[in-house]
């Protein structure tokens, strides 16, 4: 599990650094968040997260632990547009308060003798109806429902944390081969890591301070 964390302390740690530098840099940002280069920036963390789901078993660890930090890397461009449209000081508070309450559902799922996988189950249905909603309100622009969406994924992606690193630790458990342990710890670093980025950016929608200028 140590190794789940670091894994997944150090992709967000590469992701922030390069939302950051891709923000400082304005011939940059421009480069991709001006041209069509915006769409494949966006979309290619998806692709990142659906070919190490599928093919997980059938590339070695290594090829496993590359496409992780690529991912994290291509995060970050994606992410850059937060660090212009909020204020630095909105981000870090939210951050840090991100940070206080993965620590704590992740340590609750860590510890606790009580079963979360139904919770699970049901937190994943939640987090299809959150998919759906946020790809309607791209076509009505409703701000009530960007803020409830916004208020049920802090719930979902909360819930998420702590029944993932149960899941993770009970996998670690039934004693998988040395290969088999790196693979699973970098897709629980993915799966805490997706967890981790979704709570921040929906406390950031809630609670981020918008730059005036």
């Amino acid at each position: 599990m140590l190794r789940v964390y670091n894994y997944m302390t150090s992709g967000l740690i590469l992701t922030g650094l390069v939302a950051y530098l891709t923000a400082s840099v304005p011939a940059f940002f421009n480069a991709v968040f001006g041209t069509p280069l915006v769409w494949l920036v966006m979309l290619a963390p998806l692709g990142f997260v659906f070919f190490l789901s599928f093919r997980i078993h059938a590339i070695s660890a290594a090829k496993a632990q590359m496409l992780f930090w690529s991912f994290s890397l291509v995060m970050g461009l994606s992410l850059a547009s937060i660090f212009v449209v909020f204020t630095g000081a909105s981000i870090a508070r939210v951050f840090f308060i991100t940070a206080g309450m993965f620590a704590a559902t992740s340590l609750y799922g860590y510890t606790t003798k009580r079963d979360l996988a139904r919770l699970g189950s049901f937190l994943v249905m939640g987090l299809f109806g959150i998919v759906i909603a946020s790809l309607v309100n791209l076509f009505i622009g409703s701000s009530a429902l960007h803020f409830a969406v916004s208020v049920i994924g802090v719930v979902v992606f909360t819930g998420l944390a702590a029944s993932d690193t149960q899941r993770i630790k009970e996998m670690y458990a039934e004693g998988y081969g040395t290969e088999a342990n790196s693979k699973l710890a970098i897709m629980g670093a993915l799966s805490l890591y997706l967890n981790f980025l979704n709570l921040f950016l929906m406390l950031l929608h809630l609670f981020g301070v918008q730059r005036e200028d």
